[in-house]
């Protein structure tokens, strides 16, 4: 098994062998390219992120600027939609679902480095994957470990630190990341804390 094949495997690798270290050079530019297309250039900008990403949908937006490893181990679904300064380091796989929705200055981590450092300065890192499921809204500036699950229709609070996963239908925020409360059919009529909607057409 070469360190590409460890790496994609989620076990223990060295980044600039076997054709990494070039792969991520060839992702960069594709990286540079797009955060410096004029908006303007719609179709030129997603057929460039779709080039670069692993899978997308039938619609994604992702704003400028965007940083990531590899691309093509970052899968995303329909309607996929990430704000200013969306940070994926791919080293293990991330799996969007539908509907997702990312808040500016947000970071997915599945990258590591062990702990002692003996261990560290050998030069071995790790990926481990990170999935995330459909209806999922990830609030600003939350930084999202590797390992983690994040389940379907949760909510992920502005400011969150999520190292271990999240059950679906929950809202969680925190530092650690903890699950407040449910997600019930008493939150469909607020648009915002006990703000009710004025409108007819949001069901």
């Amino acid at each position: 098994m070469n360190h590409k094949e460890r790496m994609l495997a989620n076990l223990p690798y060295k980044a600039w062998l076997d054709g990494l270290e070039e792969e991520r050079m060839a992702a960069k530019k594709k990286v540079f390219e797009y955060n410096n297309l004029s908006p303007e250039r719609k179709e030129e900008r997603d057929k460039l992120i779709r080039e670069l990403l692993g899978k997308t949908g039938n619609w994604i937006n992702i704003e400028s600027p965007f940083h990531c490893d590899y691309g093509y181990n970052i899968e995303v679904g329909d309607w996929f939609f990430a704000n200013y300064n969306f940070v994926v380091l791919d080293v293990g796989r991330v799996r969007i679902g539908d509907n997702a929705q990312i808040a500016p200055n947000v970071a997915i981590y599945t990258a590591g480095h062990p702990v002692h450092p003996d261990s560290r300065n050998s030069g071995y890192e790790y990926g481990i994957d990170v999935t995330i499921g459909n209806n999922v809204w990830i609030g600003g500036n939350t930084c999202i470990l590797p390992g983690v699950t994040i389940g379907d229709n949760v909510v992920i609070g502005a400011g969150s630190v999520v190292t271990k996963d999240i059950p679906a239908n929950m809202i969680a925020v925190g530092n650690p990341c903890r699950v407040v409360r449910e997600i019930t059919e008493a939150d469909r009529d607020f648009y915002f804390k006990d703000r009710r909607f004025d409108v007819e057409d949001y069901r």
